[in-house]
């Protein structure tokens, strides 16, 4: 069986979704309230491969919600407790969705393994980094050239470059995909040179800078509400891949030249009899779901029960191609731009 960690986007978001389950004592809780909320277990589902193969998962809400990230220790408990329990059900591999893998990023993780009676394994969990970092640079790959850009000849500017996942974003584009120029944003300096060093080129910019410059934008890093991005001084055509948690870039963008795209999201071959993707408002939330957690289901369809994401900067090209061959195998598919939204403009020569 595999498992899926998750949390709301939002405390107000947390809120709703406690009075749709029944939980009125949470529904109408205080912050302090959910601080204390054990992790619930909220459904359990089958997936069946295109191979043929089914298998079980279990959806466990962490009743973690961002506006605790401010509360290092209160975060990582809820996280901590929610493996726990995963770990308890004898879950074989669980993805750690949303921020949930992004306090173990950073962190010394021997520090967090004892939990009360039980001693967590670190290899029944994943991140699901390395999936989405290969689902979000084929989202490039793919829908580009749709616009009438050919990445041969692009500036790609990568918001969140030295994150995981952005990290490995920068490392396929450079060395897979031949993009022309790689523009590095993120907060600290002395990552971003020793990524450019690693890649061996791109340019150290801030986003102020890179955003005119930008042919394509991977934003794989939380939007500040406060942000305002001058859609004239984009470029046209501009393709955004919304990258971050929660995905409300395109409410920042209001350009008929610029298409955002929910990066991070596949779609499955088939319906999935589940409820939770219709709480993270997915279009088709039968058949799409992110990225992190498709990785779970991987490595249960493979039998691959190891933390195959996990830590920082640890991701590889090799295991990205391994994961994406995994995904196209077992039925999933990215998630493209619809062909009303993209702009009528020509290929580029």
């Amino acid at each position: 069986m595999f498992g899926l960690i998750g949390h709301s986007s939002s405390f107000s978001e947390a809120r709703l979704k406690a009075r749709d389950l029944g939980f009125e004592d949470l529904a109408d809780g205080e912050l302090d309230i959910w601080c204390s909320a054990p992790p619930q277990l909220l459904e359990t589902f089958e997936v069946t491969s295109n191979t043929g193969k089914t298998i079980q998962g279990t959806y466990i809400d962490s009743c973690f919600v961002p506006e605790m990230l401010s509360r290092f220790k209160t975060a990582t408990r809820k996280v901590q407790n929610a493996m726990e329990l995963a770990q308890k059900r004898g879950i074989n591999i669980t993805a750690l969705g949303g921020f949930t893998s992004i306090i173990f990023e950073n962190f010394n993780l021997a520090k967090f393994q004892q939990i009360r009676s039980t001693l967590l394994q670190w290899e029944r969990f994943t991140t699901g980094n390395t999936h989405t970092a290969w689902v979000i640079c084929r989202q490039v790959e793919q829908n580009a050239p749709l616009m009438g850009i050919d990445l041969t000849k692009a500036r790609v500017a990568v918001v969140g470059a030295t994150g995981d996942i952005g990290s490995a974003v920068c490392r396929w584009l450079s060395r897979r995909s031949g993009v022309a120029d790689l523009l590095l944003v993120a907060r600290q300096q002395q990552r971003l040179n020793d990524l450019r060093t690693e890649l061996g080129g791109g340019e150290v910019l801030s986003l102020e800078e890179a955003l005119p410059e930008a042919d394509v934008v991977v934003w794989v890093a939380s939007l500040p509400q406060t942000l305002t991005i001058d859609s004239a001084s984009l470029r046209k055509p501009c393709l955004m891949i919304d990258g971050g948690y929660p995905k409300n870039l395109d409410g920042k963008v209001n350009s008929p030249h610029v298409n955002v795209l929910k990066g991070g999201i596949v779609e499955f071959a088939r319906d999935i009899g589940w409820q939770m993707m219709e709480m993270a408002e997915m279009a088709n939330p039968r058949r799409q779901l992110f990225a992190c957690f498709a990785e779970a289901m991987l490595l249960e369809f493979e039998d691959w029960h190891t933390n195959f994401s996990w830590g920082r900067n640890n991701i590889t090209l090799e295991a990205m191609e391994q994961i994406g061959a995994a995904s196209i195998r077992h039925g999933f598919s990215v998630l493209g731009l619809e062909a009303a939204s993209i702009s009528p403009l020509p290929i580029a020569a």
